[in-house]
């Protein structure tokens, strides 16, 4: 799995927990998961399983295929920035 991947799956998670308001121990407790295992996700130093991926989607309140999109969207934007603005007219 690609860094960048990663790095945007954990930010959607963040996203998504922090316009719920909660901290991440409210998300670690709502999806029977560590908190430091949750900031080592949003943080893109650890990769999710499809357990966890399941758990964390459902404590969110979202699918997982909605999850993953979130963080599909963060991963293409963060991939164009630096690029020429006519590579991305292309």
């Amino acid at each position: 799995m690609s860094d960048l991947l990663v790095r945007s799956f954990g930010s959607a998670v963040r996203s998504l927990r922090e316009s719920r308001g909660w901290s991440q121990e409210q998300l670690a407790e709502h999806a029977d998961l560590n908190r430091s295992y949750v900031g080592e996700v949003e943080r893109g130093r650890a990769i999710a399983s499809l357990v966890t991926i399941d758990k964390l989607s459902q404590a969110l309140g979202v699918s997982s295929a909605t999850l993953l999109g979130h963080c599909d969207e963060l991963s293409s934007a963060s991939a164009l920035k630096g690029l020429p603005l006519a590579a991305i007219a292309c």
